[in-house]
């Protein structure tokens, strides 16, 4: 990054009830994330959330955490900063049009939701042992969607496409 350049805003998301190796791979993430540089945003809860957040946290890094309700209290305590919306779950849409590129891991019908934000959006998405879209009239995955094999491949992936 050059004098002056702003850390590039990642979104990372994914289920609040996550698998312990999504949670792990959150973690990682995080982590490489926040040494290269970049700022996470995430939706501030539990599961694949905190552990991005727990990594970037273990890293020096920055987290923001752009919650559903209104109390910045209900925060994962591990995020960096916590900004209450008030918005429900409207807010995965101001994740998307915060971020340059996301990284999903895992994740239910809301991060399904923001992966249609960022696409929509024509950013970059890459998927962790996540959704895999087919469009209309298609036979197989939207190739739009980047299918990484692990945490290093998605960071590398998607910083590279900034």
């Amino acid at each position: 990054m050059s004098a002056g350049a702003r850390a590039p805003l990642i979104a990372v998301c994914g289920a609040s009830a996550a698998t312990d190796p999504e949670i792990r791979v959150a973690e990682t993430v995080g982590r490489l994330l926040a040494t290269r540089g970049a700022v996470v945003v995430c939706g501030g809860l539990g599961g694949v959330m905190e552990g991005v957040c727990r990594g970037v946290a273990g890293a020096g890094g920055l987290s923001v955490g752009l919650l559903p309700g209104d109390d910045p209290e209900a925060a994962n305590p591990a995020v960096g900063l916590a900004l209450a919306t008030g918005l429900g779950e409207l807010r995965n849409g101001l994740i998307a049009r915060a971020c340059r590129g996301m990284i999903a891991i895992g994740g239910g019908y809301g991060t399904l939701s923001e992966v249609a934000f960022m696409l929509r959006l024509g950013r970059p998405v890459c998927a962790v042992s996540s959704w895999g879209l087919v469009p209309p009239g298609g036979e197989s995955g939207d190739p739009a969607i980047h299918r990484a094999a692990d945490a290093e491949d998605a960071v590398s992936w998607v910083l590279a496409q900034l």
